[in-house]
């Protein structure tokens, strides 16, 4: 019986788990368990996480609640609230650790193909939607939540920046829960789908460097720097840095709140022509809020709390997220959404060509390019995976700049979406 078949029986019964807290419990033991089994050493495991990413279990093993039946999860609640709470919690989290200093010694080459990736999908988006409508001309000019063109800008928040900002992007544009999910499950098997590409060409890094002719002297330098880094601020984590590392995120979080609830009613009142960039979405200001207070406190003592871990609490947040947008999906809308996926892998090639044609041009080694596009479309969830299979001590390195990725993810990922909703 197809998986379609079965959604079509269990739908039409009660669920079986109705209440919230039961719910957000079973989400967190699946969470639980991908990560216990993705860093178990038994073969089986090993061999299965080789082939299957662990954040596709995370949003795919909720999904399955859903698709089967098993939850009511559009009388949930808890999307709502790690969206509200949970999210611009783990961007001021996530943000407070990028160094800017640090990101500009890793030479020019990084950070122009960093950027290069982003304008690659800022571009790739509005040009795969125009080619595909000339041999599907439905998917331009619908209106409402469920326009193509509104899912397109949740894939690009996420493959700018990463989920927190992907879910931003669906407030803001208002996408609905259908394309939404649709949307969800082309941006995990496009995007996995391109690292491993990446992955494979990793292996063959010497070989792919010495025809391009590319300098890997920096290569040497930036392992000597992260070491030291990480020796000289990591340390164990006390009580009182996790109480403060939670004090940060959800006192800024507090002020979002506090500022779009303020600002959203002026712009409202005095802009209404500004509605179109939405600056008249409370969820908008918060995101921005958050993110800009973020990037400030990185030039603060607060940054010294990453060395107690502030981005892994910001990376539990986010998984928490993962699952909750998870949980709204439904596997059956992959044989349902075909044209979706062309989309996505024209947006990805797009992305992908521009990557290796400025690479090959100013001469860069492969990892920057790497590590560039799976900084955007990864974010800090793989792009370190990506990058340890250069070297284990150059994840830092990725995961320095998918936190940029995560910081300039909003603002280029709402760029797209003014594109977009043009084109559509």
């Amino acid at each position: 019986m197809s998986i379609e078949k079965i959604a079509e029986l269990t739908s039409a019964h009660t669920p079986l788990f109705t209440n919230d807290a039961t719910i957000f419990g079973i989400l967190c033991m699946l969470l639980g368990l991908v990560f216990y089994t993705a860093n178990c050493k038994t073969p089986f495991w090993q061999k299965f996480y080789m082939f299957v990413p662990s954040v596709l279990l995370c949003y795919f093993l909720p999904s399955l609640l859903n698709t089967f039946g098993l939850i009511d999860a559009e009388n949930s609640q808890l999307y709502y609230v790690a969206s509200r709470y949970l999210l611009p919690a783990c961007l001021v989290l996530l943000t407070i650790s990028v160094d800017i200093k640090a990101i500009a010694k890793l030479g020019s080459k990084a950070l122009i193909l960093f950027f290069t990736g982003t304008i690659g999908i800022v571009i790739g988006g509005p040009l795969a939607l125009l080619i595909v409508a000339t041999f599907v001309p439905d998917l331009i000019g619908v209106e409402g939540p469920e326009a193509v063109w509104r899912g397109m800008t949740t894939v690009a928040g996420s493959w700018i920046g990463g989920s927190a900002n992907q879910a931003a992007m669906k407030e803001i544009y208002g996408a609905g829960d259908q394309m939404f999910s649709a949307m969800v499950t082309v941006d995990i098997i496009v995007a996995n789908l391109w690292m491993a590409v990446l992955l494979i060409m990793a292996a063959n890094a010497k070989k792919i460097d010495a025809k391009t002719g590319a300098d890997t002297s920096a290569i040497d330098e930036l392992k000597a720097k992260v070491q030291d880094f990480e020796a000289k601020h990591s340390r164990i984590p006390t009580l009182t840095d996790i109480m403060l590392i939670v004090a940060v995120g959800m006192g800024v979080t507090a002020f979002a709140h506090l500022f779009a609830d303020n600002i959203t009613p002026y712009f409202v009142e005095n802009f209404p022509e500004l509605d179109k960039f939405s600056f008249h979405s409370s969820f908008f200001w918060m995101i921005i809020f958050a993110s800009t207070v973020g990037i400030m406190l990185s030039f603060t003592r607060v940054r010294e709390l990453e060395g107690a871990g502030a981005s892994k609490i910001g990376s539990a947040f986010l998984y928490i997220l993962i699952a909750t947008i998870g949980m709204q999906m439904d596997v059956a809308m992959i044989a349902q959404t075909p044209v979706y996926f062309v989309i996505g892998v024209i947006w990805m090639l797009v992305h992908a060509s521009l990557m290796l044609l400025v690479a090959k041009l100013i001469k860069a080694p492969l990892f920057y390019m790497a590590v560039g596009s799976q900084a955007n479309v990864g974010g800090a969830a793989s792009a370190p995976i990506v990058a340890a299979a250069f070297h284990p001590s150059l994840a830092p390195v990725a995961v320095m700049l998918a936190v940029l990725g995560y910081t300039v993810g909003t603002y280029m990922a709402w760029l797209c979406g003014q594109i977009l909703q043009a084109v559509g």
